[in-house]
């Protein structure tokens, strides 16, 4: 075995001495412009796996043919070379291609409705940052490949967001990443960063296929299948000598182009989002407040707050010195929110000093319930069952997401023990009795638990809960409030 490995050293070395002895070797070419992209980019010093992922169904793609009548391929090469006119990509028809949009057309329509319904809220705002930084606005499809536009969808390997940034790459580019913020799953500071990003790769490459080759699997690999494939520059050229998840990310972006720019076509229907981006707006937090405790304020329901918001990882939008940390809401409550953020701070402050952190002091054992979720259920859903925030319901599971799944047992320290762990119960079974004079409230259209405590000194949220039998905090025009005069 010594023998024999000496025998291998030797034949290396001997092997090494001929390469470094012949003047072949010194005439070996690398292809230029393989070589000069490498150079460009070791400049740059970003690492080429900026995206370690892909939806494990593109790089499972098969080009098999599909059989889908309602789809000619006659009017597919048609509709392609319209498309092509009108964008910067290459949307050249070829087979494999057609295989994947009618794949998807045949087999995810219900999952691609869902994103074109979703898309109504994001395109608008990714087309205003791609268009900032003069990015082509088809770019925008890229955050259907990467993310479903989920902006807290996380990959196995820890990429982030709708535009899957990992956790180093996030930070270089600007995004805060920390206890309370993951600023890779904020809609617009991320969709920025991807524009920095790609526009960087395209002034490498030249060419918007591979700057989307590159942005998947990192410059080094798209150099690489280039010289492999013997100096082409064309995507679908070196596609064969690229990683396999690589090989399927652009017919996957162009299938999906294809069918959002053709989905009325295809049968799809384009709703209107029940929000839009543009009936938003944002401000920036002074003090540190929570989700439910501005859907307390608002009356905005918890669950349409955190989709608006979805950076902040524990619904606490907090407060740091030098740094700006934004709320975003509906239009029709940022008047309200700026006119009384003053009280609003000082109600958020008061909560937050009535906390107690040690949990056997705050609570009773016997307050102590497993909830077990069920069809329909969310955490937003459950805090108000039981009279308590998204946020203890996280920590006191160790819950890292807000995503549940029935059967999924929950521990509750329950601040309402007469709540049912079974039901949703609107009312509470019995109102406290009120000892001295009464008044009553008509609620109004605007009205909130907390505005109303507004107009009387010294009643809280929670007094007029208790007085009126709520466990939650939804109103409704015309309703009689009772109010103790205190």
């Amino acid at each position: 075995m010594k023998d024999s490995l000496i025998d291998n050293t030797t034949q290396t070395t001997n092997s090494i001495q001929v390469l470094k002895d012949s003047s072949s070797f010194r005439t070996l070419k690398d292809n230029e412009f393989a070589a000069k992209i490498d150079e460009r980019w070791y400049e740059e010093l970003y690492n080429n796996n900026l995206f370690d992922t892909i939806y494990k169904s593109v790089s499972e793609l098969t080009y098999e043919p599909v059989e889908y009548p309602e789809l000619s391929t006659d009017t597919l090469k048609a509709r392609l070379k319209r498309l092509d006119a009108r964008t910067p990509f290459n949307v050249e028809y070829n087979p494999s291609l057609e295989s994947v949009i009618k794949s998807y057309l045949k087999r995810r329509r219900k999952h691609l409705q869902s994103l074109i319904t979703l898309s109504a809220f994001y395109f608008p705002m990714f087309e205003r940052e791609l268009d900032n930084q003069n990015i082509p606005l088809e770019i925008k499809y890229l955050a259907i490949v990467e993310s479903a536009l989920k902006p807290r969808a996380k990959s196995r390997v820890g990429a982030t967001g709708l535009w899957q940034f990992m956790f180093a790459t996030g930070k270089e580019y600007g995004l805060d990443v920390s206890s309370y913020v993951d600023e890779r799953s904020d809609p617009i500071k991320s969709t920025i960063a991807a524009s920095q990003y790609l526009s960087r790769l395209y002034g490498i490459f030249g060419d918007w296929d591979l700057a989307l080759a590159a942005y998947n699997s990192g410059p080094g690999n798209v150099s690489k299948a280039i010289r492999r494939s013997g100096g082409y520059r064309n995507y679908w050229n070196i596609r064969h000598n690229l990683p396999r998840e690589t090989a399927g990310y652009l017919p996957a972006f162009l299938a999906n182009m294809y069918i959002f720019e053709y989905a009325e076509e295809h049968g799809f229907t384009k709703y209107k989002p029940e929000i839009a981006y543009f009936e938003t707006d944002t401000i920036h937090v002074k003090r540190m407040i929570t989700l439910d405790q501005v859907s307390e304020v608002t009356s905005v329901p918890i669950e349409k707050l955190q989709f608006l918001n979805p950076s902040y990882k524990l619904d606490v939008v907090p407060f740091i010195k030098d740094e700006n940390y934004s709320l975003r809401l509906p239009n029709e409550v940022i008047g309200k929110f700026v006119n009384n953020e003053d009280s609003i701070y000082a109600y958020a402050k008061a909560e937050f000093e009535k906390r107690e952190k040690p949990l056997p002091q705050f609570f009773k054992a016997d307050d102590k319930v497993t909830y077990r979720v069920k069809s329909g259920d969310y955490l937003g859903k459950i805090s108000r069952q039981f009279g308590v925030r998204v946020s203890e319901i996280k920590r006191w599971n160790g819950l890292r997401s807000n995503n549940l799944k029935i059967g999924q047992r929950l521990t509750i320290f329950n601040k309402k023990p007469n709540v049912s762990t079974s039901s949703t119960p609107k009312v509470a079974s019995k109102p406290k009795a009120i000892s001295g004079p009464v008044t009553y409230y008509t609620v109004g259209n605007g009205d909130s638990l907390w505005s109303i405590s507004q107009k009387y000194p010294g009643v809280s949220v929670q007094d007029i809960k208790d007085w009126n039998g709520f466990s939650g905090s939804s109103l409704k025009p015309g309703m009689k409030l009772k109010i103790a005069k205190l």
